[in-house]
Parts: C-alpha cells; structure tokens; sequence
C-alpha cells in the first residue's frame, strides 16, 4: 500500500547545525581511480539558502512502502555506533575467515550518489539519502530482515553534483529520527512513521556556511536534545528533540563556521561537555546551558577538517586530518576553576593523520588509517606500535571494531578481516563486497549483520561464523 501526504509548514524561529560524520569525510572526486586531492566545485557551494527555492515544506511529501519492521536484534543508532566509538559488540560468534564469495549479501540497494551510512534501531535501517531525479534530501526507512523499504521522506532541493551528495549518518531514538541534509537542513521525523516533526535550515536561519561538499557533521542526540554545530550566528545550539524548540545557544563572536566534523560529548572535571572543530579551532561547550568553557585555534585544516574529535580519556582528545594536518593530543585541565585545553604533542602526517574517518580507540590503543593509506596502531603517547605495511593499504574507506577483529573497506569495495591487537598486523581474510566506487560511507553493525556501502550501493553481510 501507497499514499502521499503533503507535509504541513512548521512555524518556527529556531534553527540548527549541519552535520558526518562521518566523520566527516569525502575530500576527494568522485569518479577518480586514483585518490589525489581535490578542491571544490565554487559554484556547487555556495551560501545559497534553500529559501530560494521556495519553502521546501510545502512540497514535501511522505510515501509508505511494503516494508515492515524485523524482530531481528541489533542497535547502531548513531554515527560510530551505540557508544559512539565504532566499536560493536555483538552476541555472536563471528567468521574469522571467507570463501572466496566473501560473507554472504542478505539484501542489496540502490542509493542516490553520495556516502551516508546506515543506522539501525527497532529492526529498521535509516539512511539520509539524494533522490536526484526529483532533486531533493529523501530519508529512507528500510527493513533490516530483508531491506524492503518502509517509508520515504522526501523534500526538495537542489544540489548539484559534487563528489557525490549525501554524507551524514542520522541519530535514532525510539520515536524519533534526526538527519541533516547537503545544505544543512535538519529534519526531525517519527521513526515508526516517517511523518514530520520539525524542520530547521540552518543557512537561512542562523546564518550558517555550507560547507566545501556539502554538509557532513552527523547530528548528535542525547537526553531529549539535538546538538547540532553551526557556525554563523550561532557556534553551537542543543534543541528540544520532540519539539524542535532551541532550548540553547552558544555565542559566536569570532564568526567561526561549519566543519565537516561531528560533536563528541565528553566528561572533565564533573562536567559534561560536547567538543567540536570549527572553522577557527577547537571548543568545548557546557551540556547543560551552552556556555563556552574554552577554545583553542592550534588545531585547524583550512581546507576540509572531516574526522571527529577522539577523547582517549583523561581530559586528552586527539585530532587528525588531512592537507598536511597530521595529528594532535590535546590536554584538558583545571585551573583556578576554569578548564584549560593547551597541546599536548602533534605528530607528523607521515608518522599519523587520518584523511577522513575518525580513529578508534580499542583496548588503550588508537586504530587509523594515514594518508599513506595504511592501517597505524599507535599508542597514547602518539609513538607508532605498528603498521599494515605498504602491501595492505586501505585508502580513504571506513573501518570498524567488532569483538575483536577490525573491519576495513578499501576504496572499491574490498573488505579487509584483521585482528585488533596491538602485537602486529595480522589479516585474517580479504573478499570484494561491492563492485563500484568510493566506498566511503561509514559502517553500521548489528549483530551478525555488517552493513556497507559505495558510491550508489548499499549492501547487507552476513558476518556470522557460518
């Protein structure tokens, strides 16, 4: 059964951040086999606002499908999983090894081009998707069983080829699904239905810059609020997750933008706080009101700042980029009842640097991939444990820990099984899972299901010992 329903305007003088991480991620062309680095298309963004195409809420449009909900378990309900670490943890035995067909693929999809992953909640997959035919965001409902799709919310706006369009992965709760669009557009939806919340544009509303390809900060929700980073008139904001009402704002007197990187929340010195790269630097915000607790402007990639902030404990958060950025540790501590963040080391991009995922921190080690394209194990102190070596290279595809052994995606679909340990490199099994292009977007995991993708394609794996 099918049936169109034209969403209602929601009046409203709120607005919100962009999002992807995903990290965070997709600095190169789409198309090239060789992955040297690119510089935006000017023309493809700009400032525009999708106010200038008209108000996109009335032309939205939400379609059921013949999808239904699995009973199946499994939970990764926000970019970098339940635990926001990319790391799963599952109650099955996994394969340590492939035939040559690699897992089996239990349900395949076609996607608009772009790199958002997949999350999983209530036996149902979500993905932000790019309907390019009617040129407008479409987030998409499908059944885990089977990938049948559910529903379909569709609104629109143009956006034009730039390396692909989609690159965020949505926030999930049991009655809501958050996402953000190429332009910054942040839609809240019920999870079960599909139907509209809320709505924000954050370009017209608050001032915010699209990024260089588009927007891939992932939008971050905990204890009933979405915090979203904006740049503009607002540095971040935390909105009523049922209500879309700003319950606050940070100020941005420095006129810092969007990144392509995403909030991570951390705890110091008995205080929450959510930490973020903008345009300018580093900032801590408080939890509970929004207030700026600090900033740094020694960490900052001109060009595209893509992985998400990694707190390895201790007040110490590393960052890493691409552009020559390498890596830095930054310190967290408390002095006469202030935080103080001040660098702590910074490592060389030969020695780590991560292009575009955001590293994994396992077992009191860090697992990233350098933009010699191998596979580091670093230790806290930044020093490097070991190396994949040039034989085993990965490029700019995503990975991920699960009981163990870590999963990694090359550019062109080949899925790597190794061991994550801190002794050695030690592979396990390597099978071509996707056949097309920049398999970028990052993954998702629950329970024996691997979900993947590349540039139009998303597939299902059966990663279970079999």
């Amino acid at each position: 059964m099918r049936k169109s329903v034209i969403a209602d305007i929601i009046p409203m003088a709120v607005a919100a951040a962009g999002v992807f991480c995903v990290a965070y991620l997709w600095i190169s062309a789409d198309a090239a086999p060789q992955l040297e680095q690119r510089v935006p298309i000017a023309s493809n963004v700009s400032a525009e606002s999708a106010g200038e195409e008209g108000d996109v809420l009335a032309r939205a449009e939400l379609t059921t499908y013949g999808g239904t909900p699995s009973e199946l378990p499994g939970v990764w309900p926000h970019f970098r999983g339940p635990d926001r670490d990319a790391i799963g943890k599952v109650d099955v035995t996994l394969s340590r090894s492939w035939s040559a067909q690699g897992p089996p693929v239990l349900w395949s999809l076609d996607l608009g081009e772009g790199y958002a992953g997949a999350a999983v909640l209530g036996g149902r997959v979500f993905v932000a998707d790019y309907d390019q035919d009617k040129q407008g965001d479409a987030i998409r409902c499908f059944s885990l069983a089977d990938g049948q799709e559910i529903w379909r919310y569709f609104y629109p706006v143009k956006v034009k080829r730039n390396h692909g369009m989609s690159r965020t992965v949505p926030a999930v709760t049991d009655q809501s699904v958050v996402t953000i669009g190429p332009k910054c557009h942040v839609t809240c939806l019920d999870a079960a239905t599909g139907e509209l919340k809320w709505f924000l544009d954050l370009v017209k509303d608050y001032g915010a810059k699209v990024p260089n390809w588009y927007a891939g900060q992932c939008p971050l929700v905990e204890e009933g609020k979405v915090i979203l980073g904006v740049g503009g008139e607002a540095l971040m904001i935390a909105v009523d997750l049922e209500t879309g009402q700003v319950l606050w704002r940070t100020a941005n007197p420095r006129g810092w933008q969007m990144t392509h990187s995403s909030i991570v929340p951390i705890e110091f010195a008995g205080r929450r706080m959510y930490v973020w790269c903008a345009s300018g630097g580093v900032v801590g915000v408080a939890a509970d009101d929004g207030t700026l607790l600090w900033e740094v402007d020694e960490w900052q990639i001109r060009m595209a700042n893509v992985p998400t902030p990694l707190p390895v404990g201790d007040g110490r958060i590393l960052f890493s980029g691409d552009y020559n950025a390498g890596a830095m540790m930054l310190a967290l501590s408390e002095e006469n009842g202030q935080i103080v963040a001040k660098p702590e080391f910074r490592l060389e991009p030969q020695v780590f640097g991560s292009p575009q995922h955001t590293p994994i921190l396992y077992e009191g080690h860090i697992y990233g991939i350098r933009p010699d394209k191998q596979l580091v194990c670093l230790d806290l102190e930044g020093n490097v444990v070991w190396t994949s070596g040039s034989d085993h290279t990965f490029g700019l595809g995503p990975y991920t820990i699960v009981n163990g052994l870590i999963y990694l995606l090359d550019d062109h679909g080949l899925l790597t099984l190794a061991e994550a340990q801190s002794g050695s490199y030690v592979q396990l099994a390597q099978a071509q899972v996707l056949h097309g292009i920049d398999a970028w977007g990052p993954m998702a995991v629950a329970e024996n299901r691997l979900i993947v993708r590349d540039l139009t394609k998303m597939v299902c794996l059966d990663i279970a010992a079999q």
